[in-house]
């Protein structure tokens, strides 16, 4: 089954650090994972009675080949294994197609999902832009649930952030890291802060075209949070069009107030969580020498701050 692993996905995935306890045990690097990744990708196709249909398609953590189970079209996902996707199949579960592509069957031991078919060509980025925020804030509302148990809790994340976070990395203005440091405290200590079931990547790639409805929601990485957390990705993509409105404030402003509009949010609790989430980015690109996303990071922060 190697045939069905583009070079592209292997050079995404070799030599990543292992994360977690994932399916192959503790220590299982991206690198000992692909060489299992034939076999995993045999015996899920065997033990769901898959047929490959076509090309294969991979992001930067898990492969997709498009399969038939009988005469039904369908694709098999196969994750490598991290802790953001350890529960996806539990959300899309809950979700049960409502807003989110459908999960048929899920192996969690080998990290496969069966999932319904979607138009993988067609995504929010083929949408005007006020259209996707509509679209995105949306499904954020519809897929609004309660909590799971199992989930990775937004109050510890904020709460390990400020533990985590100095005075001042480099690159980021002190005042910005000052005040997502007293938010995250404020908000961490709010007693329904952990209390919805949230995608937290939802973003315009990540919103595929459906036959059964217009647009479906994947790749969750689900948390339990609350709903104003999400909404950051949705500024921080299609940058391209943040730098071409030459007033990056105000476009990103009026994003945030279309997605918090169809969604149901209130708009300054999410802004809040926005700047937050934007220092955390920040953070992260300075400690990864990503100068790029710095400077997108510390532009959105800007922008949500008073």
């Amino acid at each position: 089954m190697s045939e069905l692993v583009p070079e592209t996905f292997r050079s995404a995935v070799a030599g990543r650090a292992a994360e977690g306890d994932g399916a192959g045990g503790p220590g299982e690097d991206g690198d000992r994972w692909l060489r299992r990744l034939p076999r995993l990708v045999a015996e899920l196709l065997e033990q769901w009675q898959l047929e490959p249909d076509g090309p294969s398609r991979h992001g930067v953590c898990a492969l997709v080949v498009p399969v038939r189970q009988g005469g039904a079209e369908a694709v098999l996902k196969v994750i490598w294994p991290h802790d953001e996707a350890r529960h996806e199949h539990l959300a899309l579960r809950a979700w049960d197609g409502d807003g989110a592509v459908r999960l048929l069957a899920a192996d969690p031991a080998r990290w496969g999902l069966l999932l319904e078919r979607l138009d993988a060509e067609r995504d929010l980025h083929t949408r005007p832009l006020d259209e996707a925020c509509a679209v995105a804030g949306g499904l954020l509302a519809h897929l609004d649930r309660p909590a799971l148990p199992q989930l990775p809790r937004l109050s510890d994340w904020a709460r390990n952030l400020v533990a985590h976070l100095p005075s001042g990395p480099e690159g980021i203005p002190r005042r910005f890291v000052e005040q997502a440091r007293s938010l995250a405290t404020d908000l961490a200590q709010e007693p329904a802060i952990d209390a919805r079931l949230v995608h937290t990547d939802l973003h315009y790639a990540n919103v595929l075209a459906a036959g059964r409805t217009p647009w479906l929601a994947i790749d969750p990485k689900p948390m339990a949070a609350d709903p104003g957390f999400a909404v950051a990705p949705l500024l921080w993509n299609r940058w391209a069009e943040v730098v071409a409105s030459h007033d990056a404030r105000r476009h990103l402003r009026r994003r945030l107030s279309l997605v918090c509009e169809h969604a149901g949010l209130d708009e300054d609790r999410t802004r809040a969580w926005t700047l937050v989430r934007e220092v955390a980015q920040a953070r992260w690109a300075a400690h990864c020498g990503d100068h790029a996303g710095l400077t997108t990071a510390v532009t959105v922060i800007k922008a949500m701050a008073d």
